[in-house]
């Protein structure tokens, strides 16, 4: 039977901390460094004691986070080493295989690179400074911003639309001339195509002409 403990909060080194995904939008995380950077230091001290990474511990004890992986990305290239993690769930009497069987139950891992492919969970980064960029995961976060969808409590949603832009939208198009891919993106986002996604945001009413 599996140890459940109480959510309780405990200190780490930014190093320590295990991704449970293999990409983020950088994007987004050079939003969060310009943020920070824009922050005086009592707001910032502020902010890294209110904002907790959820994290599960795994086999040894190891702090998987399960959120905040653009956050902790931005930490780290702005020089901070220390930060507070919320434990979820002890799963550190597990052997690695059935501790990512039941990470995947939960849905707390994300196992697909920078190309939206399922990778083994042994190629999954051991450290936030590892992460790779998926342009798609920066298009689909900047399309939440600008209000094509809702925020949605689905885990990992904001991958389930990059890998829907991924399939419509050419990867030389984002990378070379984001703003454009942009347009499209956010005029997909309200098309009945989209209505499948997490967080949907267009017209499902039938139009008479």
């Amino acid at each position: 039977m599996l140890r459940t403990v109480h959510q309780h909060t405990i200190g780490a080194h930014l190093d320590q901390l295990r991704p449970t995904q293999c990409t983020i939008g950088f994007t987004e995380v050079k939003t969060k460094v310009s943020q920070w950077k824009d922050m005086p230091a009592k707001k910032r001290k502020a902010m890294l004691s209110e904002h907790w990474f959820p994290c599960v511990l795994g086999p040894n004890a190891q702090p998987y986070i399960v959120d905040h992986h653009h956050l902790g990305m931005a930490l780290h290239q702005v020089g901070e080493k220390k930060v507070k993690l919320l434990v979820l769930k002890d799963f550190s009497m597990l052997d690695e295989s059935m501790f990512w069987r039941i990470m995947e139950f939960h849905q707390w891992v994300h196992p697909y690179n920078e190309m939206g492919k399922r990778v083994p969970f042994s190629k999954l980064p051991t450290s936030v400074t590892d992460l790779k960029d998926d342009p798609y995961r920066s298009l689909a976060g900047c399309v939440r911003v600008k209000g094509g969808f809702a925020k949605d409590t689905t885990p990992f949603s904001e991958f389930l639309w990059a890998d829907h832009f991924r399939t419509r939208i050419s990867p030389v198009l984002v990378k070379k001339q984001f703003d454009q891919a942009l347009n499209e993106a956010m005029r997909m986002a309200s098309s009945l195509g989209s209505s499948y996604l997490p967080g949907w945001v267009g017209d499902s009413t039938p139009h008479v002409k």
